[in-house]
């Protein structure tokens, strides 16, 4: 859409050349800043081609060396995204098994809500996921990530094997958060910190129900 200016051949991939030297790993750090800039201030639908190259400042074709087309740029952007949901969540794991994380759900809701607040690209493009298959892919990929993590805590804390029970929950509580975080955060101004609270106290006594549930005979 209003991208006339026609991309050079792809790379062998298909989807995106990786850069090697320091000057363009610098060009490619400056066209997904200026993507996520787009997404974070206009939406997903504001994100073209011509209007990433306005931002970032370069000529249209600087950014077809490097991404053939729009999803290409999307699924850098995503993947960007999902690194800091897997950092995050390892830290969690970590946490746990260590002894640390006493507090479940008040901790994993803290750091979703964190990753929420330093990521308005990043909710962009989740909250534009009905409007490609591959923006859905994006959203489940999250959801999957964090639910896996999350099982990986439960099997700890309880001392019981992640039975369908335990990864049937973790998912449920993810898609409940990831809904309700959703609509937080969505608006322009600041986000709705009081439905924070109730998401906690409906999270913290479904734990309480699943930890009571969650037996050797499981799964």
């Amino acid at each position: 859409m209003g991208d006339a200016a026609k991309p050079p051949p792809q790379s062998r991939s298909g989807r995106q050349r990786h850069p090697q030297q320091a000057r363009s790993r610098a060009r490619v750090e400056a066209i997904l800043a200026a993507a996520d800039r787009i997404l974070s201030l206009e939406g997903y639908e504001a994100l073209t081609m011509r209007r990433v190259a306005q931002e970032a400042g370069s000529p249209v074709g600087s950014i077809y060396q490097f991404y053939p087309d729009k999803s290409a740029v999307v699924d850098a952007l995503g993947q960007r995204y999902l690194e800091a949901f897997k950092t995050a969540v390892d830290e969690l794991v970590g946490r746990a098994l260590a002894g640390e994380l006493t507090d479940l759900v008040d901790t994993v809701v803290d750091v979703y809500v964190d990753l929420f607040r330093s990521q308005p690209g990043g909710m962009a493009l989740w909250a534009g996921r009905h409007l490609s298959a591959e923006l859905a892919r994006a959203d489940e990929a999250s959801n999957t990530l964090v639910a896996e993590g999350l099982l990986r805590i439960v099997e700890h804390l309880t001392g019981e094997p992640g039975g369908e029970r335990a990864r049937r929950a973790t998912r449920m509580a993810v898609w409940a958060a990831n809904a309700v975080l959703h609509e937080v955060f969505k608006g322009d101004g600041e986000p709705d910190l009081a439905t924070v609270e109730e998401l906690r106290r409906m999270l913290n006594a479904y734990w309480e129900d699943l930890r009571g549930r969650l037996s050797p005979e499981q799964g």
